[in-house]
């Protein structure tokens, strides 16, 4: 029997979030009139739905508040929740319904597959991926960012720049955050922090984006550079603090939650020891579980046959606009469809995805590529 990795909730630990906090939201919710989208019946259905989770006390409830969830609500308007929880809902609970809707729960963007890192446990190792000659390298047309935001504006709320590459890499991501304001309630980016500016900062603090992850993995040396190659800690710890200094100094009232997450891979990396080096610079410090992707399309067939939640839950859209449903198939065998031609509505329904979860759903991964070396549900 093959061991298998959930995707969902992957934080290896958090720290950073107070009881306080928790009860402060939960409170908050109490509150909460669940028919403020009163245009939309379906839509007060899941709020309801999600409301009376939240607050019931009954053992084993699977939608539940979890600490990164306390700290994005805790930061939202009082009428920023329904619409927030509507989105939450679906992320958590539709996977394991395999229930479907017009639009994925949370959608990915790639600004750019190209990265100044070689990571270990990073697809940019792999040298077949990362040779420009392959195709495979490239920025995004801001003209096809504009043009994915505008199709998913008030459709879904979470939207994360950032998949296979380095994001601030993209000389046009200040226009890409700026075009996103005020159009989102759990926007998110993941960088390796090394390419920081002053001016990227102030980019990026006066915009409205939720969630900033500064992605490193130790600290100390020389084990943050043994994991992130071609990578200097003192570089991206000057960087974080120059970020953290200006959003004290310009940004008091920000309400972006900014974290420090690493790939835990080692058992010489100590939650202690991130929190004692980073604790000072950012809101959070975590780890996340390692993602097998190593041998994506190598390794040895696979028994696992549950299907895979992220079918039901996200989809990836790649610079040159591939959309793929799935991260570890990084070389887009399983593309459903370009954004270039088709829109997000489209291509969540096309055939290419529901050929995909009805395979996936009648136990034959072992019939999809890379499917069926993979080990994710």
């Amino acid at each position: 029997m093959s061991f298998t990795y959930t995707k969902h909730q992957s934080f290896n630990d958090l720290k950073g979030s107070s009881t306080e906090r928790l009860v402060e939201v939960t409170e908050r919710i109490k509150t909460l009139e669940p028919t403020l989208i009163k245009e939309d019946p379906t839509r007060d259905e899941i709020v309801a739905k999600a409301i009376t989770a939240l607050l019931s006390e009954e053992i084993g409830q699977k939608f539940k508040l979890h600490a990164n969830t306390v700290e994005e609500i805790s930061r939202l308007a009082d009428n920023q929740i329904s619409r927030y929880l509507y989105y939450r809902y679906r992320y958590e609970t539709f996977p394991d319904a395999h229930k479907l809707d017009d639009y994925p729960p949370c959608l990915q963007i790639e600004p750019t597959s190209i990265c100044n890192y070689r990571c270990v446990f990073c697809y940019q190792t792999e040298s077949s991926f990362n040779d420009p000659k392959h195709g495979h390298m490239g920025k995004m047309p801001i003209e096809l960012f504009k043009k994915i935001i505008d199709e998913v504006e008030g459709k879904i709320e979470a939207i994360t720049l950032a998949s296979r590459g380095e994001p601030l890499i993209h000389r046009e991501f200040p226009e890409m955050l700026s075009y996103m304001n005020g159009k989102f309630l759990a926007s998110k980016i993941n960088t390796n922090a090394s390419l920081l500016t002053e001016k990227l900062c102030h980019a990026i603090l006066s915009s409205d984006l939720q969630t900033l992850v500064f992605s490193a993995d130790a600290a100390s040396e020389p084990l943050y550079s043994q994991l992130r190659v071609k990578g200097s800690l003192e570089k991206v710890q000057t960087n974080v603090k120059l970020f953290s200094d200006i959003r004290t100094k310009h940004y008091s009232n920000s309400k972006l939650i900014t974290r420090v997450s690493g790939v835990k891979v080692q058992q010489e990396q100590r939650i202690e020891d991130m929190m004692t080096f980073w604790g000072d610079h950012v809101d959070q410090v975590a780890f996340v579980n390692y993602n097998p992707w190593e041998d994506s399309y190598t390794a040895p067939i696979n028994d696992v046959t549950s299907p895979c939640s992220d079918l039901w839950r996200r989809m990836f859209i790649w610079w040159d606009g591939i959309a793929n449903p799935c991260d570890v198939d990084f070389k887009s065998h399983l593309a459903v469809g370009n954004a270039n031609e088709k829109t997000v509505k489209e291509l969540w329904a096309s055939e290419g995805y529901s050929n995909l979860r009805e395979q996936h759903l009648d136990m034959k991964r072992c019939n999809a590529s890379p499917c069926q070396r993979c080990v994710f549900t």
